[in-house]
């Protein structure tokens, strides 16, 4: 079912959901017409689906009642969560898709191994940013070039040249948010002399 197929259902069950509800509390069309400040005449159209619900109607309804909006008109269906994983390997890195929907913000795991440690810079549109799960990753931004460990975090411009791979002679695990148009996740693994300090 597309998107506006399920929000014409959910719109269409609104109406036999209120008379449910009135007649299980035992309410009448009068007295809840009295409670809301609706009219008779408009609560009995909305139960019978010839009027179109809006916040207006329902908000008071849902006070009345005293129960929540969404019980009204019905939660949505919520599907599986899970993310199927499908690895895929890039130049002999491992990469592994966290989120399922396309979109400007991406999440991946990557397995790099310790034979990808020569330094290729790369440049493009985006905003990365990366947290290492396990192992060591050497970053290499601009005029930095950073060893970094399990639990540090850096985020950079991708248009600056750039690369990372492992900082050590064992795999290295990464997660990685890439924004194409740039967005941000603020948490930055300070620069060497920093973090020296």
């Amino acid at each position: 079912m597309d998107n506006a197929a399920a929000i014409t259902k959910a719109l269409a069950d609104v109406g036999p959901r209120l008379r449910r509800l009135r007649t299980e509390r035992g309410v009448t069309l009068a007295a809840l017409a009295e409670s809301t400040g609706i009219s008779k005449s408009t609560l009995s159209r909305l139960e019978a689906g010839q009027r179109r619900p809006s916040l207006e109607l329902l908000l008071p309804i849902a006070q009345a009642h005293q129960v929540p909006l969404d019980e009204l008109v019905g939660a949505p269906e919520v599907g599986d969560p899970r993310v199927r994983f499908q690895a895929r390997c890039v130049h002999g890195r491992t990469h592994i898709p966290l989120t399922r929907q396309p979109g400007p913000l991406q999440a991946w795991k990557s397995i790099i191994p310790p034979d990808q440690s020569v330094p290729e810079m790369f440049t493009h549109e985006g905003y990365e940013w990366l947290y290492v799960l396990s192992g060591k990753v050497r970053l290499i931004v601009a005029g930095h070039d950073l060893i970094m460990g399990p639990g540090e975090a850096a985020e950079f411009d991708t248009r600056l040249p750039h690369w990372f791979g492992p900082g050590g002679d064992q795999p290295a695990e990464i997660l990685s948010l890439f924004g194409r148009q740039g967005e941000r996740v603020h948490l930055r693994a300070a620069p060497e002399s920093r973090r020296r300090r």
